[in-house]
């Protein structure tokens, strides 16, 4: 059994992370040893903005999904009325947020697959939505997730959460092992650039890793490791990378700058000349 505590995920995909550090306070934690299977970490983020002013946070999407409370004066839409706790799921585009007033989110980050893996359900259900978290967890958890004095104190929460996770281990699952194992791979080795390359690694075919990926992420593997590959070139972007666009793209896995440059615009929204341009 693979070492379901190693990292799966990155901490890449903020657009113009200084830009947004400007706005919000942004702060991850660790999962504790209970949750560590299936959860990544926790995280908080909290603004607090003068009248008449808003600021879009604009994040490339992850193979992971959220439980989070969100308290604050203006709901970001998609939320359902009245629901304070909500799981959001895989969103295959960007994911643009528009802050306004005073608010606070506190936050749930699962491995990839975890939350299939705890609850059996099967991650189409919650891709590109979000879903009130009563119907993917038991109500009467969610409700103490969503009592407002526990949300007002963001230690506590974290602890309920982890409980209220914990709870509901289902014991050994070698396919979401399988998963990670797969995950932790694409992450460790950025020489992989094909889905055929990761399976042979892993001794099996790429059907087999579209089936595992449709069910427990809600997105193909395909998907999965071009996203990770453009975290990477953001955050290169982001750090400073001075070099070539065309030597930057073919060392992440695209083989001609037109086609790097098409996926970097449908995915961030403008070239990477200019978003190298309007680098803070």
């Amino acid at each position: 059994m693979p070492d379901r505590t190693n990292a799966t995920a990155t901490t890449g995909g903020v657009l113009r992370p200084d830009e947004l550090a400007r706005h919000l306070a942004l702060a991850r934690r660790p999962a504790g040893d209970a949750v560590a299977p299936w959860v990544e970490n926790h995280w908080r983020l909290a603004w607090d903005l003068p009248p008449g002013r808003s600021y879009v946070s604009e994040v490339l999407p992850h193979p992971t999904c959220s439980l989070t409370v969100e308290v604050t004066t203006h709901p970001r839409p998609g939320v359902p009325p009245g629901e304070s706790v909500v799981v959001t799921g895989v969103s295959t585009r960007r994911f643009d947020v528009e802050l306004r007033g005073r608010g606070r989110v506190l936050g749930v980050r699962f491995r990839p697959g975890g939350l299939t893996a705890l609850t059996g359900l099967d991650a189409a259900a919650w891709a590109d939505r979000t879903v009130a978290a009563r119907s993917v967890l038991p109500a009467p958890l969610v409700d103490r997730l969503a009592d407002p004095a526990l949300a007002d104190d963001p230690d506590a929460w974290e602890a309920a959460a982890e409980e209220v996770l914990a709870a509901l281990d289902p014991g050994p699952d070698e396919r979401y092992d399988e998963v990670l194992a797969v995950v932790g791979t694409m992450l460790a080795d950025p020489a992989l650039l094909t889905v055929g390359e990761v399976a042979q690694r892993h001794g099996c075919s790429t059907r087999r890793l579209q089936r595992l990926f449709a069910h427990y992420v809600g997105a193909g593997p395909k998907w999965v490791l071009a996203r990770y590959r453009m975290h990477d070139v953001v955050d290169a972007l982001d750090a400073g990378y001075d070099g070539t666009l065309t030597d930057l793209a073919v060392r992440h896995g695209w083989y001609d700058q037109a086609h790097f440059t098409r996926d970097f615009t449908a995915l961030v929204g403008v070239t990477p000349g200019r978003y190298r341009g309007r680098r803070s």
